[in-house]
């Protein structure tokens, strides 16, 4: 049953500051000590890179950036038994998500996380390394991969 369902079409956010460090919040409707890069869901007729701004502004605020790369290949993870049919309305088993690398360009005062759908309660700039550390287990093998995205990007 669980596998008739269809991936979420998603877009991920690299964020990082000028000392290549990682924004990451953390999630208001999950306030356990796990972070996550900003994401979300592709509107219909959106491109990736607008959904891409759309979301990173609605979680975020932030507009001041500049995009390093779009990451070509897609990202797909499974959520857990426990979670499917609970987020996204039931709709979706997981997502599959084109990820890019930004760089933050504004002052810190630009991130507000009091958006009119608030998604994060907190936020901070963490090292490359530690990404795989603090995200939920089911998105890991993701963020794994993308570490090495970032690596081959800015080194």
């Amino acid at each position: 049953m669980d596998n008739q369902l269809p991936l979420r079409n998603g877009v991920g956010i690299i964020l990082l500051n000028n000392n290549n460090q990682v924004f990451v919040g953390k999630r208001k409707d999950n306030p356990i000590n796990k972070w996550q890069m900003p994401q979300g869901g592709v509107d219909e007729n959106e491109t990736h890179i607008d959904a891409m701004r759309r979301e990173l502004l609605e979680e975020t605020s932030i507009k001041s950036i500049k995009i390093l790369k779009e990451i070509e290949k897609f990202f797909e993870y499974e959520l857990p038994k426990n979670l499917i049919g609970i987020i996204w309305k039931g709709k979706y088993r997981g997502q599959k998500q084109k990820w890019f690398i930004v760089r933050f360009e504004g002052s810190e005062n630009e991130i507000n996380l009091k958006t009119d759908k608030p998604e994060f309660i907190e936020w901070k700039w963490i090292e490359i390394d530690m990404l795989s550390s603090v995200i939920v287990d089911f998105k890991k093998k993701v963020y794994e991969e993308l570490i090495l995205e970032i690596r081959k990007t800015i080194y």
